[in-house]
């Protein structure tokens, strides 16, 4: 935060994300900051200053941490250009890496469209879509969705992770239930049963064969398979009551995302409805509480909440309450093929959106240990540096002779946290070594990796019949225009 409290600072977009993120209106946080609804506007649009005393009383009345709500979007929006613009596409624009900063923090956007752009242009490029013939069978006034999932993703980000209307319903429905987690599924099962006539059943498996969960609407019985475990149990049944009690403000947060395709609306809102059934099972006050009283012990905070380890970890990634945040975690989900399904991240960690991830990243190792936790703290080639956690899951069991589905979770944090969990402990974080990664093969440009997979797509590859280096591609230093 500046010193001179008369400094003038040319914040738009960011003030306005931060509005938004607050869930306030300009009305609400004029009056909260003592300055007129029109001066607010102006602010947003760049065309009045806010001075850092505005900045300072904006922190104080809605407990933000400036630092972090003003630097954690343009960070991701800036990764995300970086890579886009990196692709031999644009090979011959000698484009600064100043200029796409700028890019990032005046006209945010700009950077989704882009994104979205080169989401639907690679696609169509790699054949799995016919652009062409979609738009040509669309109205004028629709969009293209060019993938659903990175599109719901978008969402999910733009909200960081957080969405206050489902939190404040689960805890209301935790508070009228008032019983304790063991206790959780019968008395949503009961909750079903008397205030909605559905009725719970866990089915043999010869019954629901590859389906987990089914609900059926005229018989009014919600059929679990008998592989799901106890916390996955609960979980769908609080899906459920989110789906029937706290539709209309899901339906609210889907129609503030504007026109949506079907498929992108449908996903939406079945990704809001687990985010109900999460809270359900761990409600906010009490989860945070929990989470900062324990250091954050992942192991513990399951057996507290009868949760399993994935749900706790991505249940920490969506502590972002005014008055009562949580670590600014992200988390990463892989198989032992190195798939992505699933990547959350209320911190500044650059996820790539068009690759996998760096093989030296731990999360990957855990299929080796698959009964110990892993930690690690890694370094990107910008000199930032995280501290993480890995561990293998296994998910419902799958009857014989089908493989048993198993997982990578990674959670982590930027390395300033890291005194605040427990895995951290007696961890000397300043002088630990951080092993070097990248965001992945393709954009990375470390040399003599002896993981690398594909050469940097910014550098011009080196081929020498003669020589075999450590890393199989060598590439010039030089980047490319």
């Amino acid at each position: 935060m500046p010193a001179d409290s008369g400094k003038k600072l040319f914040v738009g977009p960011r003030f306005r994300r931060i509005r938004q993120q607050l869930g306030l209106s300009q009305t609400q946080i004029a009056e909260g900051l003592g300055i007129s609804p029109s001066y607010i506007n102006l602010i947003e649009r760049n065309q009045r200053p806010v001075t850092a005393q505005i900045l300072l009383r904006l922190a104080e009345t809605y407990d933000l941490d400036l630092r972090d709500l003003a630097t954690a979007d343009e960070d991701r929006f800036f990764a995300e250009l970086n890579e886009i613009f990196s692709d031999p596409l644009f090979r011959q624009i000698d484009l600064p890496k100043q200029e796409l900063r700028d890019l990032a923090e005046l006209c945010p956007g700009v950077t989704h469209s882009l994104q979205r752009l080169y989401a639907a242009y690679t696609e169509a490029r790699r054949g799995e879509t016919l652009v062409a013939a979609q738009m040509a069978d669309r109205d004028e006034g629709s969009r293209f969705e060019a993938n659903p999932i990175e599109r719901v993703r978008d969402l999910i980000e733009a909200n960081r992770n957080y969405f206050p209307e489902l939190e404040t319903a689960a805890e209301n429905l935790r508070d009228e239930l008032n019983v304790p987690a063991e206790g959780l599924f019968a008395a949503l099962a009961a909750r079903l049963r008397e205030k909605h006539s559905i009725v719970t059943r866990i089915m043999p498996v010869d019954v629901m064969r590859e389906t987990l969960r089914r609900f059926d609407r005229h018989r009014r019985q919600l059929l679990i398979s008998e592989l799901v475990d106890g916390s996955g149990r609960s979980f769908q049944l609080a899906l459920q009551i989110g789906l029937t009690e706290s539709s209309t403000a899901i339906d609210a947060i889907v129609n503030r995302a504007g026109p949506l395709d079907d498929t992108p609306r449908r996903l939406y809102r079945i990704t809001l409805a687990n985010y109900f059934a999460a809270a359900a099972m761990m409600p906010y006050q009490a989860f945070h509480a929990a989470a900062e009283a324990l250091s954050y012990d992942v192991h513990v905070l399951a057996q507290r909440f009868n949760a399993g380890f994935e749900q706790v970890c991505h249940r920490l990634t969506t502590l972002q309450r005014p008055n009562a945040r949580g670590v600014p975690f992200f988390l990463l989900r892989v198989d032992n093929a190195g798939n992505v399904s699933k990547r959350f991240s209320s911190g500044t960690f650059p996820f790539s959106k068009f690759g996998g991830t760096c093989p030296l990243w731990n999360v990957h190792s855990t299929f080796d240990t698959p009964d110990r936790l892993l930690r690690q703290v890694i370094e990107l080639p910008d000199g930032t540096r995280y501290f993480s956690i890995a561990q293998m899951v296994r998910r419902p069991v799958a009857p014989h002779p089908q493989p048993q589905p198993r997982f990578a979770i990674g959670l982590g944090c930027e390395i300033r946290h890291a005194t605040k969990l427990v895995y951290a402990a007696g961890m000397d974080l300043e002088k630990a070594e951080g092993t070097p990664i990248g965001v992945n093969c393709r954009l990375c440009e470390r040399e003599n990796c002896s993981q690398r997979a594909e050469p940097p797509i910014t550098r011009t590859l080196i081929l020498d019949e003669n020589t075999r280096r450590v890393s199989s591609f060598a590439f010039s230093n030089a980047r490319e225009l």
